[in-house]
């Protein structure tokens, strides 16, 4: 990644040392600091020690008087934690960090990862469907993951039951990545256990939740962006109508990927996802051939710029009341795009941003996947 990104800001710096990494981490632990608001704070102020000096007056601007960042010795107990573990810190901006992952606007600022290197640094499939995957489902993900495999291709999946279970064993040879929806050391579910412990052998496991968390319910949909994000393109077998793999694939187009899906019979229920993404415009996949058929075309193309989130001078004054309550009106308690609120409100994102970041620490507002906002 270019040293400066903002000529007129302090040039961005991913961390070189074990004090770097620890500032990081503190920054993405601090409270109301998520993926998006974290680049923010870097375009800003260059680094995560400047941002998290600034941080407490920029909590006082946002009426929060008592706000402290985390904590120096919970970073380091977490990292503390990490090395009795095995597992190393991955930071955004450096060498070893996905571009794919890179080009995503919140992409997580820290992953931990167990296992070994290789797998992220080919190039990487998302094969992911329903827990109560069929008989023919799992063999369906397992012949495609094993296919994609011998053609050099990583497949990363979320280490759920069936279809993901599937892709894992089919590509644990070949290399696969599971992404953990709690702390990179919590297995969920405990069944896969072996097959966990496989992957942190031969594979990688990777999550951006500190280490030792055990996964609840909105964890998930935050972790699904890190697996659409990693990939080229995201392939379903088997999902449900209202199946919570759909919410993937909407991260993936979110995040301009290629969506592919395995049809199946119109009256098995765990087809509805997968042939009404075909009908909506999904590639349909009878084998290997159609999957690789497409990732010729998209790794012909140019490889998806690095997000770069524009600096924004956030003010340590008072919030701008009658912006903040226009923002309000305008969202209710389902996400939509940050893009769509700064169209009708017919402001510069210069204007506006600084206002959600502040919103945001005030807690009125919150953000979701794929640069998504709503009510707190």
């Amino acid at each position: 990644m270019a040293k400066d990104l903002f000529s007129s800001h302090p040039p961005f710096t991913p961390p070189k040392s074990e004090e770097d990494r620890l500032f990081w981490l503190r920054l993405i632990r601090s409270a109301r600091v998520g993926p998006a608001t974290f680049h923010r704070l870097m375009a800003e102020h260059g680094s995560a020690e400047a941002a998290l000096a600034a941080l407490p007056e920029i909590a006082r601007g946002a009426g929060v008087s008592d706000y402290a960042p985390y904590s120096q010795d919970a970073a380091e107990r977490e990292m503390d934690l990490a090395r009795a573990k095995g597992a190393r810190m991955l930071c955004f901006g450096t060498d070893a960090y996905p571009a794919t992952l890179a080009s995503i606007s919140d992409a997580p600022p820290v992953l931990w990862c167990m296992g070994q290197r290789a797998p992220i640094l080919r190039p990487i499939v998302a094969l992911v469907g329903a827990r109560n995957a069929s008989s023919l489902g799992t063999r369906t993900a397992r012949a495609l993951a094993e296919g994609l495999g011998h053609e050099g291709y990583t497949v990363v999946s979320g280490l759920a039951r069936g279809i993901d279970s599937a892709a894992h064993h089919g590509s644990l040879k070949t290399g696969t990545i599971a992404v953990m929806a709690g702390g990179v050391d919590v297995i969920y579910p405990v069944e896969n256990a072996v097959l966990a412990a496989a992957i942190a052998d031969q594979g990688l496991r990777l999550s951006e939740q500190r280490m030792g968390l055990q996964p609840a319910a909105r964890h998930f949909p935050i972790r699904n962006r890190i697996i659409s994000g990693l990939a080229l393109a995201v392939v379903v077998v088997e999902a449900a109508d209202k199946s919570g793999t759909l919410i993937t694939t909407r991260d993936a187009l979110d995040q301009g990927r290629e969506v592919m899906a395995v049809p199946g019979h119109p009256i098995d229920g765990r087809a509805g996802g997968c042939n009404r993404l075909i009908r909506d415009g999904a590639t349909l996949v009878r084998h290997v051939e159609d999957v690789l058929e497409v990732l010729q075309r998209l790794q012909d193309q140019p490889a998806p710029p690095v997000h770069k989130p524009q600096p924004v001078a956030i003010s340590t004054g008072p919030a701008p009341d009658a912006l903040d309550q226009r923002i309000l009106e305008l969202l209710g308690p389902s996400p939509v795009a940050e893009d769509q609120i700064i169209r009708d409100l017919h402001l510069s994102a210069a204007k506006i941003s600084p206002a959600l970041v502040m919103m945001e620490m005030q807690g009125t507002i919150q953000r979701h996947p794929g640069g998504l906002i709503s009510r707190a």
